[in-house]
């Protein structure tokens, strides 16, 4: 009995450690902007495709070096010479062609003391006289062969090594460019969520401050201290802005995906911001980027145009590298076989003395393949004309770059000044809206004011809670795209 407990026990144990992380899955998630970019830097299936093709890319190195270490091929073959080929012979070549006549030496030769001169005569069948048609092979034969060779020299060979290694540092390049990418998205996105939830919050404030006045606004109707036109003039403005706080919801959850996508994070799954919004990250004047000491390297796009010159010189070099000898090293080693049926094919025997009780016979050869190119009907000089026009394209491609870039830091420090410029203004006018409509309240409260002026007080100080909000996000973005023209948007 205790030893059934013991065990139901442990299986409870076991069940409450499986499903104990099922329901964090659903739990909310803090983020940072910081932690944010790390999660979609880890998480986002583009980038995970991108490192992907990045080991792609390195197998593609070994796939070129195996070109230069040593090729071994084994192989079988049997076959059945259902028609036998056959050769053209004469053997009256070969000093016959026949029958070689009987000598007949007289007693008179033996007698005259003088030499003997014994000329051979032939006797040619009938029908064998002239060419004949035989073949030298059996019904059935067969092979078993071990090949190998070693490349010694190959200039295409050793400039492509130097290519492959290259092509991957393209690969890593490709790769931080969508990093870069995806940081610049995912703070945008982080931004735009801030700010949606900001505007809700005093959509809310409004709202509250708002249903209070049209309360207060009601029991002065029903005492007859105001009329039944201001209490409408409130419930309209208290119902747009419903409308408006409405609208902001959606926008807020609407931006929520969006984050989660440029995230690769789950929809599903709630998420919680813990940046606040305001304005102590921002840049508080001019940017005054050092355009003297700016490096074009720092861009990701300029590097990768590096490599790409590279790639297209490296190609220049492989293609001129085919006038070029190929040397190489071959050897082989197996046996040949015939019989007269498959059995006998079959039945191997084989040995170093290769006698006739034989039917497997081994060979080797041991060899070197010399390979120089003379005449390819002008095929790589056309191709060199052009890797040149390639070549020439990619400098042009540095200069257009270059001026994008120089256009890109103006254009960034002119949006940065500007934005900052709208923000102080609308920081301002903010202020002072909300001080308007502090004191337009008082003044309805108090009688000296009317329900219109609070009415046009709200709603400016809306306008002015949304022009204020807005002016933020856009120096936030502006700042996002300076840390993009500057390449150092992963660097902080």
């Amino acid at each position: 009995m205790k030893k059934r407990l013991s065990v139901s026990w442990l299986l409870l144990a076991w069940l409450l450690t499986v499903l104990d992380p099922l329901p964090s899955w659903g739990q909310e998630q803090s983020f940072s902007l910081s932690q944010a970019i790390q999660f979609a830097l880890q998480n986002r299936p583009s980038l995970k495709t991108l490192r992907n093709q990045e080991q792609i890319d390195k197998a593609k190195v070994g796939e070129v070096r195996a070109i230069g270490l040593p090729q071994v091929n084994a192989g079988v073959d049997i076959n059945n010479n259902f028609i036998q080929q056959k050769s053209i012979v004469d053997f009256s070549a070969f000093g016959g062609g026949g029958q070689l006549n009987n000598f007949i030496i007289t007693q008179q030769q033996l007698n005259s003391g003088q030499d003997i001169v014994l000329t051979p005569t032939y006797t040619v069948p009938e029908g064998m006289s002239g060419p004949q048609a035989i073949t030298f092979v059996q019904p059935w034969s067969g092979a078993a062969v071990l090949s190998a060779s070693q490349l010694l020299f190959d200039g295409s060979y050793l400039i492509g090594l130097r290519a492959a290694s290259t092509y991957t540092q393209l690969s890593k390049k490709n790769t931080q460019q969508g990093e870069i990418e995806t940081a610049e998205q995912v703070s945008k996105a982080y931004y735009s969520v801030l700010v949606a939830a900001e505007q809700i919050k005093l959509l809310d404030q409004n709202l509250t401050r708002l249903d209070t006045l049209l309360r207060q606004t009601s029991i002065m109707n029903r005492n007859g201290f105001v009329e039944k036109l201001d209490v409408d003039r409130l419930h309209v403005s208290y119902n747009n802005l419903r409308i408006d706080r409405d609208k902001a919801q959606r926008l807020l959850t609407l931006g929520e995906q969006l984050l989660k996508f440029q995230m690769g994070y789950p929809q599903a799954q709630p998420i919680l911001l813990t940046d606040q919004l305001n304005e102590s990250s921002l840049t508080t004047g001019k940017p005054k980027i050092n355009y003297s000491a700016f490096a074009y390297a720092n861009r990701v796009e300029y590097s990768i145009l590096e490599t790409q010159r590279d790639l297209a010189l490296l190609q220049q070099r492989n293609i001129k590298s085919g006038y070029w000898p190929r040397l190489l090293l071959n050897a082989n080693y197996g046996y040949n076989g015939v019989g007269k049926s498959a059995s006998g094919l079959l039945n191997v025997r084989a040995g170093a003395n290769n006698t006739t009780t034989r039917n497997w016979f081994d060979f080797g050869v041991v060899g070197v393949s010399l390979q120089v190119p003379i005449f390819d009907g002008l095929r790589k000089s056309y191709q060199v004309q052009q890797s040149r026009i390639q070549l020439e394209s990619v400098k042009l491609g540095f200069e257009q770059l270059q001026q994008a870039i120089d256009l890109e830091l103006r254009q960034a420090d002119v949006t940065v000044e500007n934005t900052m410029s709208v923000l102080r203004a609308q920081r301002e006018n903010l202020q002072l809206a909300e001080e308007i409509a502090r004191v337009a309240r008082i003044k309805y409260q108090e009688g000296v004011g009317s329900n219109l002026e609070v009415i046009t007080a709200e709603t400016d100080l809306r306008a002015a809670q949304t022009s204020y909000y807005s002016a933020l996000y856009d120096a936030l973005i502006a700042q996002v795209d300076a840390d993009r023209a500057t390449g150092a948007l992963l660097l902080k």
